[in-house]
């Protein structure tokens, strides 16, 4: 059996026609980025919301890795609205 066909620990990816880690793997997709993969298609088998926001907080992860000015801002502005 191919290392793409078997899961372990429940079957939540298998109905797909590519397991997510396979679309991660073949794509060098970083970390982040494959977590939110991960989450957003499982969140209707398995976690519920609690795995969208667990995909929302991998997605500040990559802003926060790629685009650091840009979280300067941001919480700059949190700042002043208080």
């Amino acid at each position: 059996m191919s290392v793409w066909k078997k899961q372990i620990g429940g079957d939540h990816y298998r109905k797909y026609k590519l397991q997510p880690s396979r679309f991660v793997t073949e794509n060098k997709l970083l970390y982040p980025e494959g977590c939110v993969i991960k989450y957003v298609i499982r969140h209707q088998d398995k976690g519920g919301k609690q795995d969208l926001l667990k995909a929302k907080h991998y997605i500040d992860m990559a802003i926060y890795r790629d685009y650091p000015e840009k979280v300067k801002e941001i919480n700059k502005e949190k700042k002043n609205s208080w």
